[in-house]
């Protein structure tokens, strides 16, 4: 086998959480002709949809755009509402949406690990054979899986689709009973944080690097920033949050119905990987020393490791949350704080005309809300910008650069690898861990 030798791949119809896509791969006598991954899937109109619906209904909205980041996608609304607006939340308000951004990132981190990530590097096709091969795996991370649900409940009523968290603060706050709650499910997190430490340092990723650049929230203070901050990359930007348009410079390209993005260079990764590479000596003493103990260093230039950088914030998420349970529990909950909501808007809260922008780092990376608001609390024109989105086009160009390093390998060789390479981002999918299904012809 040559390198010199033909090859023609085609990704038929795949599925998942966003919607649907082809990737095409053509190399002829040695040469990389065309690398693309087509998104093919119909338009979502959320933005038109939020159009003429109230600020204080948009989280209900806007929370159906993905069933994993639910909650994500709720504060992001909020908080771009409340921006339009001028409402500033309270320092408890605050904490408890930090709270909430740290479990679901817990519980979207866990299941990529496990669910997704875990079959490839275990020498299975999907998550199934694993219940008999590795069956105290599986239990693990149901059982993970399921507390970091509960924990979600108690604290918005549910998980996916969230109830109480809304503009202006939470309609429901948590008792002594709920605090005490929340820290035994969390210290239950600990007890098996440790083995999925251990399954984790044992597995070997792919060696592959490309050079590109990473983007994520930056601040000042000592906190890894995940609900608020700056624009920053690894290329020296920093900017403010309304500013975002120059950062993601959206663009259309012929096969693909989401927009590509690209800040200083042709693309830029975003998420946990992107989040590591600014911020790793911001995180709890507990992940810093994991990232020392699995040789993650910045920059990490390889994007298979985004898992990695996946587990390391989830032992920052896990200590962070106790963090707050606890100092909640020492202070005691102020329930005077709870926001009472009509049928169309919250009385108590005045609005004015505005144009609000958040920027939140949900699991997947940097998610951008942006609401034009009127002075009846109407939304007149919003804008979202998804993670996933924003790293398609760097998902090609590591595509591009991948595919001439493994022509030597074998047709099933290959498939894994650009299977593990699009999945390495975490895409926004279901809970089946075989992302691609391709087809080479003429080989």
């Amino acid at each position: 086998m040559t390198l010199s030798r033909n090859v023609k791949v085609n990704v038929e119809y795949l599925t998942r959480v966003e919607g649907h896509g082809n990737i095409v791969v053509n190399v002829k006598e040695g040469k990389l002709e065309d690398c693309r991954l087509d998104i093919v899937e119909s338009p979502r109109f959320f933005e038109g949809m939020l159009r003429g619906r109230s600020i204080f209904e948009a989280q209900h909205i806007t929370s159906r755009i993905c069933g994993i980041c639910a909650c994500g996608h709720s504060l992001a609304s909020i908080q771009a509402a409340e921006d339009a607006i001028g409402f500033v939340p309270s320092n408890q308000t605050v904490e408890l949406r930090k709270l909430l951004l740290h479990l679901e990132n817990l519980d979207s981190h866990l299941l990529h690990i496990y669910i997704l990530v875990a079959p490839d590097l275990l020498g299975v096709k999907s998550f199934v054979p694993l219940i008999a091969s590795h069956n105290d795996v599986v239990r693990r991370a149901l059982r993970m899986k399921k507390t970091c649900n509960d924990l979600c409940d108690i604290l918005v009523g549910r998980h996916v689709h969230p109830i109480s968290c809304i503009v202006g603060g939470f309609t429901k706050l948590p008792g002594a009973k709920e605090l005490d709650r929340m820290l035994e499910l969390l210290n239950s997190l600990r007890e098996d944080m440790a083995p999925t430490i251990e399954l984790a340092a044992g597995l070997k990723f792919p060696e592959f690097e490309r050079d590109t650049e990473y983007v994520a929230l930056v601040s000042d203070d000592a906190e890894y920033p995940m609900l608020s901050g700056d624009i920053g990359s690894t290329d020296g930007i920093r900017m403010d949050k309304h500013d975002y348009r120059k950062i993601t410079n959206e663009f259309v390209v012929p096969h693909s119905s989401a927009k590509h993005t690209k800040a200083n260079r042709d693309s830029y990764m975003v998420g946990a990987l992107a989040r590591f590479n600014l911020n790793a000596q911001k995180l709890h003493p507990k992940a810093r020393e994991l990232a020392d103990r699995l040789g993650m260093k910045p920059i990490v230039k390889n994007p298979y490791l985004n898992t990695v950088a996946q587990l390391i914030e989830c032992v920052h998420s896990l200590e962070d949350s106790v963090r707050i349970v606890e100092e909640l529990k020492r202070n005691g909950v102020n329930q005077k704080e709870a926001v009472t909501v009509g049928i169309n808007e919250n009385k108590s809260i005045p609005v004015s005309p505005g144009n609000g922008v958040s920027a939140v780092e949900v699991p997947r990376g940097i998610l951008f809300h942006n609401y034009e608001v009127d002075a009846g609390a109407k939304i007149v024109n919003a804008n979202c910008i998804i993670p996933t989105g924003q790293n398609l086009n760097n998902i090609e160009h590591d595509m591009r650069k991948l595919v001439p390093e493994i022509l030597e390998k074998t047709d099933e060789e290959i498939t894994l690898a650009m299977e593990m390479l699009v999945r390495a981002y975490d895409p926004c999918i279901s809970c089946s861990a075989h992302f691609l299904n391709v087809k080479f012809v003429n080989r």
